[in-house]
């Protein structure tokens, strides 16, 4: 592993309608759109999708490392991360996130340990641990021909 901190960036590319580019280095790009709760087209991912992916993908790839280096044998594993958005106070937030992890375990797997795996790894998800938090805004505004 690199040595903090590691630093990731991603360009946002919008016009007036239609979607949302989202780039980032030499990954392919996302095509992105509100969601239909939020009058969207559907069948993109959206900024809330997207949060609720990262949550799943962060928890399964901690996981795998935690169960590396707790030596559990393991087949496969079924994340399901859901989050729930309301208005509170004026404000339109997530205010809940849950995963469901099923998890496969091969024949004389331990399910106590394969248990507190699966705590642990919910413990050490650095996208669940990082959801609430300040957000600071940097604009930078140009204007077309002048510079």
């Amino acid at each position: 592993m690199k040595p903090y901190p590691h630093h990731y960036s991603v360009e946002a590319r919008a016009t007036g309608s239609g979607d949302v580019e989202l780039r980032s280095g030499d990954l392919p790009t996302i095509a992105t759109a509100a969601p239909i709760e939020f009058d969207g087209p559907g069948g993109r991912w959206s900024p809330e999708s997207l949060l609720v992916a990262a949550v799943a993908d962060c928890f399964a790839l901690t996981f795998r490392a935690v169960a590396r280096a707790s030596r559990l044998e393991w087949s496969v594993l079924r994340c399901r991360a859901e989050g729930t958005l309301n208005r509170m106070e004026n404000v339109t937030r997530f205010v809940a996130m849950g995963i469901d992890a099923e998890l496969t375990l091969p024949q004389g797997g331990n399910a106590d340990a394969a248990r507190r795996i699966l705590e642990k790894s919910e413990r050490s998800c650095l996208v669940a641990r990082s959801i609430d938090l300040p957000v600071e805004l940097r604009p930078i505004v140009t204007i077309a021909g002048q510079g």
